[in-house]
């Protein structure tokens, strides 16, 4: 069932919100703007239902809020008020709501309303999941990549917490490509891409196939220490696939992982903090493969074995 926030200081418009809708619909409800904020950034809704008029922060505020955080911007926003003007309606549509109900309510206008931009949601996040995920593993694609990377890096920088970045590669894939052939490489990609990606799971959390055996985590608020903890178990459940590599390679089929840690400030370059994971990989890989190395702004380094 499709999932609705209502955000309205007013109890009884609120209500009769929530009873139009809820029988088609799951109905969640916040008085203030800071709730609502917060139920959208901790959820996932196909649409919101937003009261322009609040006191504290207004609709309009809230508004251009949502559109700044990278959670939040795709959920659709039908402003809803008892301003009836031009003026407010094309501000608030510039602002990113795809649509402005005026109140009195007719509630088979308002229904028919959201059942189309919910409808209109849900053929979007299908197609741009099509679009960013990659065909053989699942997981997002390089394009994804490309276009969420960023993203969480402004968000890192905006609510001032700490940025994670890890490179992972499968050691010797193309002596396991040359060994067992390529359709046994692919099942290799799809069970590591299942495993890491099934770790990675908080909202914050982003993962993707960078490129031939090579993947890419994103992830916040991770203190370096913890960062390095977390993928080393990652790193074990791989080797605990127990899947059969060329004997004068290894035993089983494991991965590399080269990391980095910091607290990003406006001005510093992401592609920098990306060089320097991949130099962790690159030691990972130069000194023994199967194993973690992880750094972070002081050059601190923790590394396995």
């Amino acid at each position: 069932m499709d999932k609705i926030l209502v955000i309205d200081d007013s109890a009884v418009q609120a209500e009769f919100i929530k009873n139009m809708l809820q029988d088609d619909y799951d109905v969640t409800v916040c008085q203030t703007a800071e709730k609502g904020l917060q139920c959208a950034r901790t959820g996932v809704y196909s649409l919101i239902l937003l009261d322009v008029i609040m006191p504290g922060m207004s609709g309009f505020t809230l508004l251009k809020e949502l559109q700044e955080t990278a959670l939040t911007r795709h959920f659709p926003v039908i402003l809803i008020t008892s301003l009836d003007d031009t003026e407010n309606e094309e501000r608030g549509l510039i602002l990113g709501a795809v649509d402005y109900i005026t109140k009195p309510f007719n509630p088979v206008i308002v229904k028919a309303r959201v059942n189309t931009h919910i409808r209109l949601f849900n053929y979007q996040m299908r197609y741009r999941e099509q679009a960013m995920l990659d065909e053989l593993t699942g997981v997002a694609n390089r394009r994804s990549y490309e276009n969420n990377s960023l993203m969480k890096w402004q968000e890192a920088i905006r609510f001032e917490v700490s940025f994670s970045v890890c490179m992972i590669d499968v050691d010797k894939f193309k002596v396991y490509n040359d060994t067992f052939g390529h359709p046994a490489g692919d099942k290799v990609l799809t069970a590591v891409a299942k495993v890491v990606s099934s770790y990675l799971k908080r909202a914050t959390d982003f993962f993707a196939r960078y490129g031939g055996e090579e993947f890419v985590a994103i992830f916040l608020n991770n203190s370096p220490k913890g960062a390095y903890e977390f993928m080393k178990r990652i790193r074990q459940a791989v080797e605990n696939l127990h899947i059969p590599h060329n004997p004068s390679v290894s035993e089983w089929v494991t991965i590399s992982v080269g990391g980095y840690t910091l607290f990003p400030r406006e001005g510093d370059s992401y592609e920098d903090c990306l060089k320097i994971a991949d130099n962790m990989l690159y030691e990972a890989k130069g000194t023994g493969r199967n194993m973690v190395v992880w750094s972070n702004e002081k050059k601190e380094k923790w590394r396995e074995k």
